[in-house]
């Protein structure tokens, strides 16, 4: 027994001393900022470009704070997260950083430092990233201006928040090898790829995660998650849309922030159709091409098929519930005057609720946020507006309406849809959600 002990604990310091070394990363001097003005303004243009493509704005600068500055708190299961300053301030921020520490800290999650970082930042992703897309960010933020601001510390409880113990965690789900190109797709597929699955990070939103916080692979890939209260659809096949995407659809959505068939982008989407306005229609198009071959590249629906869905009329059927009844009196007085679309095609800024995947998906959240908090100009496509009902509406009558539309024009089969079934408690927890994010 004695011999079998002293073997047990020989392989535990064995082990240990493996997960150091593989954990251990050394540290990367720091340097003098570089000036400004030693980065040609044609590679700062670039890193604009691709720090749009990134949403990286949306994560790293607090709602009314200086731009990139940190301080934003991302919720996680385990705690919550606050993002970091990445203006070139030498104390608080990435100044004293070379573009080899910048490059580690993107594909490897790995500060200046050689401690390891949370995944909360998309290293899973952006070690796609190329070596000139690098040097092109860092341009970028290297010329921004230098702002002081330490981020709060994190919630995360111990041991979760024990640096180290990531680096467990990145053997478990972490493989670093970036993504090669399919030589049997084309290069306008591999450049969506390239974007989608890289600096776009859209797998972060769109796809679970396991218990462990790691995105799930194989089929989960791309199938719709619930993420920062805001549930992000399904790319695949027919997603949760009453029609499929195609490419064309795609690139409307993408480009412009709304499509006639599928509505308009609101939420969390809305800040992410912003950064990409800054790519060129050729990647928009790139990416829709990737996204339509991940639903099995569908043609665009005919009028026919259109006017069939929309020949909806909304009426509930005699076994509806007194709520429903409810919900439809509400929803005519109070919405129906936009949302009405006249025989013919729907109108992209009054969209049409029996196409709209906020409607027909499985998982009520953002019918119900964009209920109570509306969709502003600056979210999705231009001079689209629709004002918040936070105020006009009680929390039961905000789930009413949200059971007219669903029993009225969402799926025949609610079996798998049992989210619907809470909607009263879901109301009230994102009026809460609505009001942390003013």
């Amino acid at each position: 027994m004695k011999r079998i002990i002293q073997s047990l604990l020989g392989l535990g310091v064995l082990v240990g001393g493996a997960f150091l070394v593989y954990a251990w990363h050394p540290e990367i001097a720091k340097i003098e900022p570089p000036k400004p003005e030693s980065f040609a303004a044609e590679l700062v243009e670039k890193g604009r470009v691709l720090a749009g493509a990134g949403n990286c704005a949306s994560c790293h600068t607090l709602k009314g704070g200086p731009d990139y500055a940190g301080g934003r708190g991302m919720h996680t299961p385990f705690g919550t997260l606050y993002v970091t300053n990445i203006t070139p301030d030498v104390e608080t921020g990435i100044g004293g950083w070379s573009e080899q520490a910048f490059a580690r800290a993107l594909r490897l999650g790995l500060a200046r430092d050689g401690a390891h970082l949370f995944p909360g930042l998309p290293y899973t992703s952006y070690k796609n990233i190329t070596d000139a897309d690098v040097t092109a960010l860092y341009a970028y933020f290297m010329t921004r201006k230098p702002v002081k601001m330490e981020e709060p510390k994190s919630t995360i409880p111990f041991p979760l928040n024990v640096r180290l113990f990531q680096a467990g965690w990145k053997l478990l789900f972490f493989a670093p090898t970036p993504m090669q190109s399919d030589p049997g797709k084309s290069a306008e597929w591999n450049r969506g790829a390239y974007l989608a699955e890289g600096l776009g990070h859209c797998t972060a939103c769109h796809t679970p995660r396991n218990i462990l916080g790691a995105e799930k692979t194989g089929a989960a890939h791309f199938s719709g998650a619930l993420v920062d209260n805001w549930y992000a659809p399904s790319l695949k096949g027919k997603g949760d849309a009453a029609l499929p995407w195609s490419a064309n659809e795609l690139y409307a959505y993408l480009r412009d922030g709304g499509s006639p068939l599928h509505g308009v982008a609101g939420g969390s989407m809305g800040h992410v159709i912003e950064g990409l306005n800054r790519l060129p229609d050729q990647d928009i198009r790139a990416m829709a091409v990737y996204f339509a071959d991940l639903s099995g590249n569908p043609v665009d629906p005919s009028a026919q098929e259109v006017a069939t869905l929309m020949a909806r009329n909304g009426m509930l059927p005699a076994s509806a519930t007194a709520e429903e009844k409810r919900g439809e009196v509400i929803f005519k007085n109070s919405c129906a005057g936009c949302h009405y679309n006249p025989p013919g095609l729907p109108n992209v800024l009054r969209p049409e609720l029996s196409l709209n995947s906020a409607v027909t998906g499985p998982d009520p959240t953002n019918l119900l946020r964009l209920t109570l908090e509306g969709v502003s100009i600056a979210d999705g496509l231009k001079d689209a507006y629709m004002h918040g009902y936070a105020i006009g509406l009680s929390d039961a009558n905000v789930a009413a309406v949200a059971r007219y539309l669903r029993r009225t024009y969402g799926p025949a089969n609610e079996e798998a849809h049992s989210a619907w079934n809470t909607l009263d408690k879901s109301v009230g927890a994102l009026r809460a959600v609505g009001r942390e994010h003013k």
